[in-house]
């Protein structure tokens, strides 16, 4: 998994990222040792979790100078093609733009009601009575404003505290190529059974 978004992330010019560890880090300290695909990459350890939102805060000083940054979800398996969603992003001019996929159980996710534009008039986090089955799909490109809306205290998650404050600030893009959340065993076993691999992905990497 972390191969391919290295590689996602070298095929789109992205050309530095930080990887936050916990879980297993000396397994991928050890793996990023001799595996970085071409990117240079920074490791950021949490000793104690910070969440999501922590993260970024933590590392706020990486990406402020920045014209826009990206957030993915390592648990993500992924085509998607970078290149359009940050072109999506720059032309609307919001302080973020979430990357969205339709899902079966909306209830596990966090779910994004756009307008006709795109626009996002509405998140909630692991909804009881979900308004749509368009969920947020762990790739996020955001200017540095969204730093202004992370809690100054840790634990902080995007999901539950942050993107909630951007509605009307963020958009939407839909995510038309493969992507699957490896989170669960089920998905973990669909996966195996119907991931095409990045190459055999033409319009993508084209």
């Amino acid at each position: 998994m972390l191969s391919l978004w290295l590689q996602l992330c070298r095929r789109f010019n992205i050309d530095e990222v930080t990887i936050n560890l916990h879980a297993h880090a000396s397994q991928v300290r050890d793996y990023l040792a001799a595996n970085t695909q071409g990117v240079r990459v920074h490791i950021y350890e949490e000793p104690e979790l910070l969440g999501s939102a922590g993260t970024l805060r933590a590392n706020a000083d990486w990406v402020r100078q920045e014209h826009d940054f990206w957030v993915f979800y390592g648990d993500v398996l992924t085509a998607t093609d970078l290149e359009k969603m940050l072109g999506y992003h720059r032309q609307r001019r919001g302080i973020a733009t979430l990357g969205v996929y339709e899902v079966p159980d909306p209830r596990r996710c966090g779910i994004v009601t756009p307008d006709e534009q795109g626009l996002v008039c509405n998140f909630v986090e692991k909804p009881s009575n979900p308004s749509s089955n368009l969920a947020f799909a762990g790739i996020l490109v955001a200017t540095p404003a969204l730093l202004h809306y992370i809690p100054a205290r840790y634990p902080a998650d995007l999901g539950f505290e942050v993107l909630p404050q951007l509605v009307g600030r963020m958009y939407a893009y839909s995510i038309r190529e493969y992507l699957i959340d490896v989170g669960t065993f089920e998905n973990y076993q669909a996966a195996q059974r119907d991931w095409p691999g990045l190459d055999e992905n033409p319009a993508v990497w084209q």
